[in-house]
Protein backbone atom coordinates (compact mmCIF):
# COMPACT_ATOMS: atom_id res chain seq x y z
CA UNK A 1 0.00 0.00 0.00
CA UNK A 2 1.41 3.59 -0.24
CA UNK A 3 1.01 5.98 2.35
CA UNK A 4 0.13 9.50 2.20
CA UNK A 5 2.10 12.59 1.50
CA UNK A 6 1.63 15.49 3.61
CA UNK A 7 3.90 17.67 1.50
CA UNK A 8 2.43 17.06 -1.90
CA UNK A 9 0.60 20.10 -3.10
CA UNK A 10 -1.12 19.07 -5.84
CA UNK A 11 -2.68 21.15 -9.13
CA UNK A 12 -5.48 22.42 -7.38
CA UNK A 13 -3.35 23.92 -4.67
CA UNK A 14 -3.94 27.56 -3.72
CA UNK A 15 -8.17 27.04 -4.34
CA UNK A 16 -10.33 26.87 -1.19
CA UNK A 17 -13.73 25.23 -1.40
CA UNK A 18 -16.89 25.23 0.86
CA UNK A 19 -18.55 21.75 1.12
CA UNK A 20 -22.34 22.22 1.91
CA UNK A 21 -22.92 18.54 0.52
CA UNK A 22 -24.27 15.77 2.37
CA UNK A 23 -24.33 11.80 2.43
CA UNK A 24 -22.24 10.53 -1.11
CA UNK A 25 -22.54 12.97 -4.22
CA UNK A 26 -21.76 16.34 -2.73
CA UNK A 27 -18.66 14.57 -0.29
CA UNK A 28 -17.18 12.82 -2.91
CA UNK A 29 -16.88 15.98 -5.08
CA UNK A 30 -15.12 18.16 -2.63
CA UNK A 31 -13.49 14.73 -1.87
CA UNK A 32 -12.14 14.78 -5.23
CA UNK A 33 -10.97 18.46 -5.10
CA UNK A 34 -9.04 17.77 -1.94
CA UNK A 35 -7.63 14.63 -3.41
CA UNK A 36 -5.71 17.24 -6.15
CA UNK A 37 -4.88 20.11 -3.47
CA UNK A 38 -7.75 22.17 -2.87
CA UNK A 39 -8.56 23.47 0.85
CA UNK A 40 -11.54 22.00 1.10
CA UNK A 41 -13.95 22.99 4.09
CA UNK A 42 -16.69 20.88 4.46
CA UNK A 43 -19.73 21.80 6.59
CA UNK A 44 -21.84 19.31 8.67
CA UNK A 45 -24.14 19.79 11.49
CA UNK A 46 -23.42 18.87 15.46
CA UNK A 47 -25.08 15.34 14.28
CA UNK A 48 -22.52 14.43 11.63
CA UNK A 49 -23.28 13.92 8.03
CA UNK A 50 -25.76 11.44 7.33
CA UNK A 51 -22.87 9.41 5.47
CA UNK A 52 -21.41 8.83 8.82
CA UNK A 53 -24.40 6.11 9.28
CA UNK A 54 -23.46 4.32 6.16
CA UNK A 55 -21.17 1.44 6.13
CA UNK A 56 -19.21 -0.21 8.25
CA UNK A 57 -17.93 1.34 11.49
CA UNK A 58 -15.05 0.25 14.38
CA UNK A 59 -15.50 1.51 17.62
CA UNK A 60 -18.20 3.72 17.24
CA UNK A 61 -16.79 5.41 14.42
CA UNK A 62 -17.51 5.23 10.41
CA UNK A 63 -14.74 3.77 8.19
CA UNK A 64 -16.86 5.02 5.03
CA UNK A 65 -16.31 8.82 6.63
CA UNK A 66 -12.96 8.42 6.93
CA UNK A 67 -12.31 7.58 3.48
CA UNK A 68 -14.99 10.31 1.78
CA UNK A 69 -14.09 13.05 4.44
CA UNK A 70 -10.43 12.73 3.54
CA UNK A 71 -7.78 15.91 3.31
CA UNK A 72 -11.08 18.27 4.28
CA UNK A 73 -11.35 20.19 7.06
CA UNK A 74 -14.01 19.91 8.96
CA UNK A 75 -16.32 22.61 10.74
CA UNK A 76 -19.66 21.73 12.28
CA UNK A 77 -22.12 24.89 11.53
CA UNK A 78 -25.99 25.10 12.12
CA UNK A 79 -27.28 26.62 8.83
CA UNK A 80 -30.53 26.89 9.93
CA UNK A 81 -29.53 29.96 12.65
CA UNK A 82 -28.81 33.20 11.27
CA UNK A 83 -25.40 32.91 13.45
CA UNK A 84 -24.28 29.79 11.02
CA UNK A 85 -25.82 30.91 7.74
CA UNK A 86 -23.39 34.47 8.40
CA UNK A 87 -20.71 32.64 8.90
CA UNK A 88 -21.10 30.36 5.94
CA UNK A 89 -21.44 33.59 3.85
CA UNK A 90 -18.21 34.82 5.31
CA UNK A 91 -16.17 31.93 4.60
CA UNK A 92 -18.11 31.49 0.85
CA UNK A 93 -16.29 35.10 0.74
CA UNK A 94 -13.16 33.63 0.81
CA UNK A 95 -13.76 30.65 -1.29
CA UNK A 96 -13.12 30.08 -5.28
CA UNK A 97 -16.02 26.88 -5.60
CA UNK A 98 -19.12 26.37 -3.12
CA UNK A 99 -20.50 22.47 -3.54
CA UNK A 100 -23.78 22.05 -2.18
CA UNK A 101 -26.50 19.52 -2.89
CA UNK A 102 -29.98 20.62 -1.04
CA UNK A 103 -33.15 20.61 -2.88
CA UNK A 104 -33.26 23.05 -5.35
CA UNK A 105 -34.10 26.30 -3.32
CA UNK A 106 -33.07 25.12 0.08
CA UNK A 107 -30.28 27.20 -0.23
CA UNK A 108 -32.24 30.35 -0.87
CA UNK A 109 -34.28 29.93 1.94
CA UNK A 110 -31.14 30.79 4.29
CA UNK A 111 -30.01 33.40 2.08
CA UNK A 112 -26.72 31.30 0.65
CA UNK A 113 -28.11 30.80 -2.82
CA UNK A 114 -25.58 32.14 -5.78
CA UNK A 115 -26.91 35.13 -6.57
CA UNK A 116 -26.77 36.19 -2.86
CA UNK A 117 -22.82 34.84 -2.50
CA UNK A 118 -21.68 35.93 -5.85
CA UNK A 119 -22.82 39.10 -5.10
CA UNK A 120 -20.19 39.38 -2.76
CA UNK A 121 -17.72 37.39 -4.66
CA UNK A 122 -18.01 37.55 -8.14
CA UNK A 123 -15.75 34.59 -9.08
CA UNK A 124 -17.92 32.20 -7.56
CA UNK A 125 -18.26 28.95 -8.92
CA UNK A 126 -21.01 26.84 -7.22
CA UNK A 127 -21.67 23.35 -7.94
CA UNK A 128 -25.01 22.59 -7.52
CA UNK A 129 -26.03 18.99 -7.06
CA UNK A 130 -29.71 17.65 -6.97
CA UNK A 131 -31.79 14.80 -8.18
CA UNK A 132 -33.41 16.61 -11.21
CA UNK A 133 -31.39 19.94 -11.46
CA UNK A 134 -32.53 23.67 -10.28
CA UNK A 135 -35.22 23.63 -13.05
CA UNK A 136 -38.11 21.59 -14.37
CA UNK A 137 -41.47 19.95 -13.32
CA UNK A 138 -39.40 17.41 -10.67
CA UNK A 139 -36.75 19.91 -9.91
CA UNK A 140 -38.55 20.43 -6.22
CA UNK A 141 -38.71 16.91 -6.25
CA UNK A 142 -36.61 14.71 -3.44
CA UNK A 143 -34.25 12.48 -5.12
CA UNK A 144 -31.20 10.14 -3.78
CA UNK A 145 -28.75 8.79 -6.44
CA UNK A 146 -31.46 5.39 -6.46
CA UNK A 147 -34.07 7.54 -7.40
CA UNK A 148 -32.02 9.53 -10.26
CA UNK A 149 -30.68 6.13 -11.72
CA UNK A 150 -34.54 4.87 -12.05
CA UNK A 151 -35.64 7.87 -13.58
CA UNK A 152 -32.37 7.74 -15.94
CA UNK A 153 -33.27 4.51 -17.28
CA UNK A 154 -29.82 2.74 -16.04
CA UNK A 155 -31.78 1.17 -13.09
CA UNK A 156 -33.71 -0.39 -16.16
CA UNK A 157 -30.96 -2.14 -17.45
CA UNK A 158 -28.83 -3.80 -14.79
CA UNK A 159 -29.58 -7.45 -13.95
CA UNK A 160 -31.03 -10.12 -15.41
CA UNK A 161 -34.30 -10.51 -17.81
CA UNK A 162 -35.95 -12.90 -15.79
CA UNK A 163 -35.77 -10.67 -12.74
CA UNK A 164 -36.37 -7.14 -11.26
CA UNK A 165 -33.85 -4.50 -12.08
CA UNK A 166 -30.63 -4.97 -9.92
CA UNK A 167 -28.44 -2.32 -8.32
CA UNK A 168 -24.63 -2.11 -8.11
CA UNK A 169 -24.10 -2.15 -4.01
CA UNK A 170 -22.57 1.36 -3.79
CA UNK A 171 -24.14 4.35 -4.72
CA UNK A 172 -22.96 4.72 -8.03
CA UNK A 173 -25.38 7.47 -9.70
CA UNK A 174 -24.20 9.51 -7.16
CA UNK A 175 -20.75 8.94 -7.63
CA UNK A 176 -20.97 9.82 -11.42
CA UNK A 177 -22.66 12.85 -10.41
CA UNK A 178 -20.11 13.67 -7.50
CA UNK A 179 -17.91 13.12 -10.73
CA UNK A 180 -19.09 15.24 -13.24
CA UNK A 181 -19.90 17.62 -10.54
CA UNK A 182 -15.72 18.21 -9.74
CA UNK A 183 -15.38 18.07 -13.31
CA UNK A 184 -17.61 21.27 -13.88
CA UNK A 185 -15.77 23.07 -11.05
CA UNK A 186 -12.38 22.77 -12.79
CA UNK A 187 -13.71 23.91 -15.86
CA UNK A 188 -15.15 27.02 -14.54
CA UNK A 189 -12.27 27.85 -13.23
CA UNK A 190 -10.56 27.59 -16.34
CA UNK A 191 -13.63 29.63 -17.63
CA UNK A 192 -12.76 32.41 -14.94
CA UNK A 193 -9.66 32.31 -15.73
CA UNK A 194 -10.74 33.99 -18.57
CA UNK A 195 -13.77 36.29 -18.05
CA UNK A 196 -12.67 36.91 -14.07
CA UNK A 197 -16.54 35.57 -12.99
CA UNK A 198 -17.42 32.12 -11.92
CA UNK A 199 -21.01 30.64 -12.81
CA UNK A 200 -23.48 27.59 -11.52
CA UNK A 201 -22.86 24.07 -12.61
CA UNK A 202 -26.19 22.29 -12.19
CA UNK A 203 -25.61 18.85 -12.10
CA UNK A 204 -28.61 16.57 -11.86
CA UNK A 205 -28.52 13.11 -10.36
CA UNK A 206 -30.77 11.51 -13.22
CA UNK A 207 -28.95 13.59 -15.87
CA UNK A 208 -25.26 12.06 -15.59
CA UNK A 209 -26.74 9.00 -14.99
CA UNK A 210 -28.66 9.30 -18.19
CA UNK A 211 -25.44 9.92 -19.90
CA UNK A 212 -24.21 6.81 -19.48
CA UNK A 213 -27.26 5.33 -21.54
CA UNK A 214 -25.43 6.86 -24.42
CA UNK A 215 -25.67 3.75 -27.00
CA UNK A 216 -28.95 3.12 -26.29
CA UNK A 217 -30.58 6.40 -26.99
CA UNK A 218 -29.98 6.79 -30.68
CA UNK A 219 -30.98 3.05 -30.86
CA UNK A 220 -34.76 3.70 -29.38
CA UNK A 221 -35.15 7.09 -31.25
CA UNK A 222 -33.98 5.58 -34.67
CA UNK A 223 -34.91 2.08 -34.63
CA UNK A 224 -37.83 2.29 -31.48
CA UNK A 225 -35.62 -0.43 -29.43
CA UNK A 226 -36.17 -0.35 -25.59
CA UNK A 227 -32.84 -1.47 -24.19
CA UNK A 228 -33.58 -3.73 -21.56
CA UNK A 229 -31.14 -6.34 -18.95
CA UNK A 230 -29.08 -8.91 -20.17
CA UNK A 231 -27.46 -10.14 -17.13
CA UNK A 232 -23.55 -10.55 -17.38
CA UNK A 233 -23.25 -10.08 -21.69
CA UNK A 234 -22.80 -6.23 -22.50
CA UNK A 235 -25.15 -6.52 -25.85
CA UNK A 236 -24.00 -5.92 -29.37
CA UNK A 237 -20.26 -6.68 -28.35
CA UNK A 238 -19.98 -10.59 -28.76
CA UNK A 239 -17.92 -12.19 -26.62
CA UNK A 240 -17.85 -10.46 -24.22
CA UNK A 241 -19.90 -12.28 -21.05
CA UNK A 242 -19.60 -14.30 -17.73
CA UNK A 243 -18.41 -18.10 -17.70
CA UNK A 244 -18.14 -20.84 -15.48
CA UNK A 245 -15.01 -22.86 -15.17
CA UNK A 246 -14.63 -26.81 -14.15
CA UNK A 247 -14.63 -25.90 -10.90
CA UNK A 248 -17.47 -23.65 -10.52
CA UNK A 249 -16.19 -20.47 -9.88
CA UNK A 250 -16.67 -17.44 -12.52
CA UNK A 251 -14.13 -15.86 -15.36
CA UNK A 252 -15.43 -12.92 -17.82
CA UNK A 253 -14.24 -13.30 -21.41
CA UNK A 254 -14.04 -10.48 -23.88
CA UNK A 255 -13.05 -10.71 -27.33
CA UNK A 256 -15.18 -8.66 -29.63
CA UNK A 257 -12.83 -7.53 -31.93
CA UNK A 258 -12.01 -10.41 -35.10
CA UNK A 259 -8.14 -10.62 -34.39
CA UNK A 260 -9.05 -11.22 -30.37
CA UNK A 261 -11.66 -13.93 -31.44
CA UNK A 262 -9.68 -15.67 -33.74
CA UNK A 263 -7.24 -15.79 -30.20
CA UNK A 264 -9.73 -16.92 -28.18
CA UNK A 265 -10.39 -19.88 -30.56
CA UNK A 266 -6.85 -21.14 -30.71
CA UNK A 267 -7.03 -21.28 -27.14
CA UNK A 268 -10.26 -23.31 -27.61
CA UNK A 269 -8.81 -25.17 -30.11
CA UNK A 270 -11.04 -24.85 -32.21
CA UNK A 271 -10.15 -21.93 -35.15
CA UNK A 272 -12.41 -23.36 -37.44
CA UNK A 273 -14.66 -20.91 -35.32
CA UNK A 274 -13.31 -17.85 -36.58
CA UNK A 275 -14.18 -18.50 -40.40
CA UNK A 276 -17.49 -19.65 -39.14
CA UNK A 277 -20.04 -17.59 -41.19
CA UNK A 278 -21.99 -16.83 -37.92
CA UNK A 279 -18.82 -15.62 -36.25
CA UNK A 280 -16.60 -14.15 -39.03
CA UNK A 281 -17.72 -10.85 -37.71
CA UNK A 282 -18.28 -8.97 -34.61
CA UNK A 283 -21.77 -8.02 -35.97
CA UNK A 284 -22.34 -11.51 -36.87
CA UNK A 285 -21.14 -12.98 -33.35
CA UNK A 286 -23.39 -10.27 -31.92
CA UNK A 287 -26.12 -12.18 -33.80
CA UNK A 288 -25.70 -15.42 -32.88
CA UNK A 289 -24.62 -14.61 -29.73
CA UNK A 290 -26.58 -17.59 -27.93
CA UNK A 291 -24.29 -20.00 -29.89
CA UNK A 292 -21.04 -18.33 -29.29
CA UNK A 293 -21.57 -18.40 -25.98
CA UNK A 294 -23.25 -21.55 -25.72
CA UNK A 295 -19.79 -22.45 -27.42
CA UNK A 296 -17.54 -21.12 -25.00
CA UNK A 297 -19.27 -21.94 -22.01
CA UNK A 298 -19.09 -25.56 -22.78
CA UNK A 299 -15.01 -24.71 -23.01
CA UNK A 300 -14.77 -23.15 -19.91
CA UNK A 301 -16.55 -25.60 -18.26
CA UNK A 302 -13.84 -28.58 -18.82
CA UNK A 303 -11.25 -26.53 -17.35
CA UNK A 304 -10.44 -24.96 -14.01
CA UNK A 305 -9.98 -20.95 -13.41
CA UNK A 306 -6.39 -21.13 -12.86
CA UNK A 307 -5.76 -22.90 -16.01
CA UNK A 308 -8.62 -20.58 -18.39
CA UNK A 309 -6.64 -17.26 -16.87
CA UNK A 310 -3.35 -18.35 -17.77
CA UNK A 311 -3.51 -19.74 -21.40
CA UNK A 312 -6.16 -16.86 -22.10
CA UNK A 313 -3.89 -14.38 -20.78
CA UNK A 314 -1.16 -15.85 -22.28
CA UNK A 315 -2.60 -15.42 -25.54
CA UNK A 316 -3.34 -11.91 -24.87
CA UNK A 317 -7.52 -12.41 -24.62
CA UNK A 318 -8.96 -10.22 -21.70
CA UNK A 319 -9.97 -12.42 -19.08
CA UNK A 320 -10.48 -12.53 -15.58
CA UNK A 321 -12.19 -14.31 -12.41
CA UNK A 322 -14.65 -11.61 -10.69
CA UNK A 323 -12.34 -9.95 -7.53
CA UNK A 324 -13.54 -9.70 -4.17
CA UNK A 325 -11.85 -7.07 -1.82
CA UNK A 326 -9.85 -10.50 -0.48
CA UNK A 327 -8.41 -11.05 -3.81
CA UNK A 328 -7.76 -7.33 -4.19
CA UNK A 329 -5.81 -6.60 -0.77
CA UNK A 330 -3.64 -9.83 -2.05
CA UNK A 331 -3.12 -8.89 -5.54
CA UNK A 332 0.53 -8.16 -6.80
CA UNK A 333 -0.67 -5.73 -9.70
CA UNK A 334 -2.90 -3.42 -6.72
CA UNK A 335 0.52 -3.73 -4.70
CA UNK A 336 2.93 -2.29 -7.03
CA UNK A 337 0.76 0.23 -8.69
CA UNK A 338 -0.15 1.64 -4.53
CA UNK A 339 -3.66 1.71 -5.29
CA UNK A 340 -4.63 1.04 -1.83
CA UNK A 341 -3.29 4.05 0.36
CA UNK A 342 -2.68 4.11 3.79
CA UNK A 343 -4.40 7.63 5.41
CA UNK A 344 -2.83 8.65 9.07
CA UNK A 345 -6.07 9.01 11.69
CA UNK A 346 -6.01 9.48 14.88
CA UNK A 347 -7.78 6.86 16.32
CA UNK A 348 -6.73 3.96 14.21
CA UNK A 349 -3.43 4.61 13.38
CA UNK A 350 -4.05 4.29 9.55
CA UNK A 351 -6.97 3.85 7.09
CA UNK A 352 -7.00 1.88 4.15
CA UNK A 353 -8.83 3.54 1.12
CA UNK A 354 -8.65 3.55 -2.57
CA UNK A 355 -5.43 6.57 -3.82
CA UNK A 356 -6.25 9.10 -5.79
CA UNK A 357 -7.14 9.12 -9.66
CA UNK A 358 -6.34 9.81 -12.64
CA UNK A 359 -2.21 9.71 -12.13
CA UNK A 360 -1.08 12.60 -12.94
CA UNK A 361 2.57 12.03 -14.04
CA UNK A 362 3.94 15.98 -12.51
CA UNK A 363 1.11 16.48 -9.90
CA UNK A 364 -0.43 14.20 -8.53
CA UNK A 365 -3.32 14.04 -6.12
CA UNK A 366 -2.24 13.00 -2.60
CA UNK A 367 -3.98 11.76 0.58
CA UNK A 368 -2.92 13.69 3.50
CA UNK A 369 -5.30 12.41 6.17
CA UNK A 370 -8.25 10.55 6.84
CA UNK A 371 -11.72 12.12 7.31
CA UNK A 372 -11.66 14.13 10.82
CA UNK A 373 -14.33 13.66 13.80
CA UNK A 374 -17.06 16.28 13.98
CA UNK A 375 -16.23 19.89 14.26
CA UNK A 376 -12.43 18.89 14.35
CA UNK A 377 -11.62 22.10 12.75
CA UNK A 378 -14.31 24.52 13.90
CA UNK A 379 -12.22 26.71 15.82
CA UNK A 380 -8.81 26.66 13.82
CA UNK A 381 -10.89 27.43 10.66
CA UNK A 382 -13.29 30.39 12.35
CA UNK A 383 -9.74 31.64 13.97
CA UNK A 384 -7.46 31.49 10.79
CA UNK A 385 -9.83 32.37 8.14
CA UNK A 386 -12.56 34.96 9.86
CA UNK A 387 -10.29 36.14 12.40
CA UNK A 388 -12.71 35.20 15.17
CA UNK A 389 -11.28 35.05 18.62
CA UNK A 390 -12.63 33.03 21.60
CA UNK A 391 -15.22 34.65 22.86
CA UNK A 392 -16.60 34.95 19.67
CA UNK A 393 -16.16 31.54 19.24
CA UNK A 394 -17.66 30.56 22.49
CA UNK A 395 -20.77 32.78 22.22
CA UNK A 396 -21.64 30.68 18.74
CA UNK A 397 -21.29 27.65 20.26
CA UNK A 398 -23.67 28.65 23.39
CA UNK A 399 -25.76 30.01 20.90
CA UNK A 400 -25.89 26.55 18.92
CA UNK A 401 -24.53 28.14 15.83
CA UNK A 402 -21.65 26.00 15.97
CA UNK A 403 -20.29 23.06 17.14
CA UNK A 404 -16.51 22.36 18.07
CA UNK A 405 -14.90 18.94 18.56
CA UNK A 406 -13.64 19.04 22.17
CA UNK A 407 -10.75 16.69 21.52
CA UNK A 408 -9.38 19.70 19.34
CA UNK A 409 -9.45 22.22 21.80
CA UNK A 410 -7.14 19.70 23.81
CA UNK A 411 -4.93 19.28 20.94
CA UNK A 412 -4.79 23.12 20.53
CA UNK A 413 -3.97 24.07 23.86
CA UNK A 414 -1.46 21.46 24.20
Amino acid sequence: MTQAQPGAAGPLAGYRVLEMGSTVAGPFCGRLLADFGAEVIKVEPAEGDAVRTMGKRRDGRSLYAASIFRNKSLISLDLRKPEGQALARAIAAKCDVVVENFRPGGLEKWGLGYDALSRENPGLVMVRISGFGQSGPYSDRAGYGVIGEAVSGLRHITGDADRPPSRVAVSITDYITGLYGAFGAVMALLARGKTGRGQCIDSALYECAFSFMEPHIPAFEKLGLVANRSGSRLPDSTPNNLYVSRDGEFIHITAMGDAVFRRLTLCMQAPQLADDARFASAVERSRHHEAIDQLIGEWTARHDLVHLERVLNEAGVPATRIFTMADIFADPHYAARGTIARAPDEAFGSVAMAAPVPRLSQTPGAIRHAGHRIGQDTRRVLTELLGLGAAEIAHLEALGAIACDPGAARADAA
